[in-house]
């Protein structure tokens, strides 16, 4: 007899008689609760430490000429390093699914810090408005709203169960990227880039639907276009195609980065032998360290630490496809991992003039408060998740 949507009873025989059929408890999938990924801790670690010895390096005749004191950087950065391993090993420890919760405040917390820039209470360097000031400390809002978009995104994505079923729904996925994108790209275009490369690769992993992939990457690249081409930037793609043109201009950092490049050669000039950060590269400690890197350490050193990204984004990769246990992790380990790959081949590609000069700092290496801090932060959300593996784990 066939089974009509109802369970048919069996007969017991110690009882004597039928009785209804009792459905087995449904399994449930099985997590595993391992140890510290020491792969990732190992390769943070290592980029940590030595992004420590490069500030002081690139930095020190700078700071004693500027304030008296050349190990200024040092102190600062070594601050933020304990600061942020701090909030590195906190974060593995908390459970990244209860990062939810905290989505609808964080995002409005993001967005009202990066409006707060635009106005009076932004603090400018260098040209540059990005900052606010609390307490004698400095910080970038936008470092703070490309971790909050990725928490943000991967809620959406997987909580939102109408979000591709039309235009109409899609739309509002887009406006949650865009109003915190708009906002950084009137601060620093760079970084809107960067947190528009990392919504669109979180959707393409996500969505089945090419066309709710192709369209909004389209139209992303058309506004970047126009940003660039319509404003002031347009003098940085004319310095990126004839640095020699503006030497003394737009193109001045172009050709002291790529003379440091040149004069290191392959095993480079030794830990504090650059010549170039005396007083010939501006800012040789900011987003142009990986030149310095390169002249000290050579192209062997260089590929030394590109071997460590590229390790630390394998790791990451692997961690998102086998270890995350469900979409919203999984979605959260890629945007993490694309937000370290991006800027990784931004600063590379920028420092070997294979694109216009533009604000990205190398993950680990930079000096930069915010950014260190929250890149840590986020490697420890990656750690959570691969300490709480799904049993699709190898």
């Amino acid at each position: 007899m066939a089974n009509r949507g109802y369970d048919l009873p069996t007969f017991s025989s110690s009882r004597g008689r039928y009785v209804p059929y009792e459905r087995p408890p449904k399994r449930k999938k099985k997590i595993f609760i391992g140890e510290i990924d020491y792969i990732i801790l190992l390769c943070v670690v290592l980029l940590v430490g030595f992004g420590v010895v490069m500030v002081f390096s690139s930095s020190y005749y700078t700071a004693g000429r500027g304030n008296g004191d050349m190990y200024s950087y040092l102190k600062k950065e070594l601050f933020f390093s304990i600061t942020g391993f701090i909030a590195m090993f906190a974060a593995s420890k908390f459970p990244h699914e209860l990062l939810k919760k905290f989505v609808r405040p964080g995002y409005i917390l993001s967005c009202v810090l990066l409006i707060l820039v635009l106005t009076p209470l932004g603090i400018e360097h260098n040209g540059a408005k990005r900052w606010l000031g609390v307490g004698g400390f400095e910080f970038q809002p936008s470092e703070i709203a490309k971790i909050v978009l990725i928490i943000t995104l991967a809620t959406v994505l997987t909580e939102d169960k109408n979000l591709f079923r039309s235009w109409k729904d899609f739309a509002r996925y887009l406006v949650i990227i865009a109003i915190p994108c708009g906002l950084v790209a009137l601060e620093n275009l760079s970084t809107a880039i960067v947190m528009g490369a990392i919504s669109m690769v979180m959707l393409f992993v996500y969505t089945t639907k090419l066309r709710y992939f192709i369209m909004p990457t389209a139209a992303g690249i058309v506004g970047v276009i126009f940003m660039i081409f319509g404003s002031w930037r347009s003098d940085r793609v004319q310095a990126w195609r004839h640095p020699e043109e503006v030497a003394n201009d737009k193109g001045y950092q172009v050709l002291q980065s790529l003379y440091s490049i040149a004069s290191g050669g392959m095993f480079g000039l030794g830990i504090g032998g650059s010549r170039q950060k005396l007083g010939y590269m501006p800012e040789a400690h900011n987003d142009i360290i990986f030149a310095i890197i390169c002249e000290e350490l050579g192209w062997f050193g260089a590929a030394i630490i590109i071997s460590i990204f590229i390790v630390l984004i394998w790791r990451g990769v692997y961690i998102a496809i086998r270890q995350a246990k469900e979409p919203f992790s999984m979605l959260l380990a890629t945007g993490i991992t694309t937000m370290i790959a991006v800027q990784v081949i931004i600063n590379i590609a920028v420092v070997t003039n294979t694109i216009p000069n533009t604000g990205i700092p190398l993950p680990f290496i930079s000096y930069g408060g915010t950014s260190l801090v929250m890149m840590l932060g986020s490697m420890g959300v990656l750690m959570n998740i691969s300490r709480y593996h799904g049993s699709n784990s190898k």
